[in-house]
């Protein structure tokens, strides 16, 4: 059983910039794939960036790649989501999200976090 916890998110102003933290425990984590997605009011939610504890490798959607990366700190068990270029679209809550499998973590992941706000004003 994995346990996810966000935290870093907040009011900005577009252009700005953010950085989510997901702090993970439980299971062996460098057996996991780590994911983020994102919901916006009315909206259904989305796949925003994936990351391999093992490997390191990384996907992005198209909606952002270029602006967002991220990392993982092994020693701390927490990955990172970091936001550059912040756009009003770019409001939503934010879940990072956990699975073992590469082929489920950009649509169905096992484990979710409780999601953390990020509004990007105008």
């Amino acid at each position: 059983q994995v346990a996810l916890v966000e935290s870093g998110g907040g009011l900005v102003q577009a252009g700005d910039s953010l950085r989510l933290s997901c702090a993970a425990s439980g299971g062996t984590i460098s057996n996991y794939i780590m994911g983020w997605f994102r919901q916006a009011p009315g909206k259904e939610r989305e796949f925003v960036a994936a990351i391999a504890w093992s490997t390191g490798w990384t996907s992005y959607s198209d909606s952002v790649k270029g602006r967002f990366t991220t990392s993982r700190d092994n020693a701390k068990n927490t990955v990172y989501l970091q936001m550059n270029s912040l756009k009003p679209e770019d409001t939503a809550v934010y879940y990072c999200a956990a699975d073992p499998s590469y082929a489920r973590i950009s649509n169905r992941p096992g484990y979710w976090g409780q999601g953390t706000q990020v509004t990007v004003s105008s």
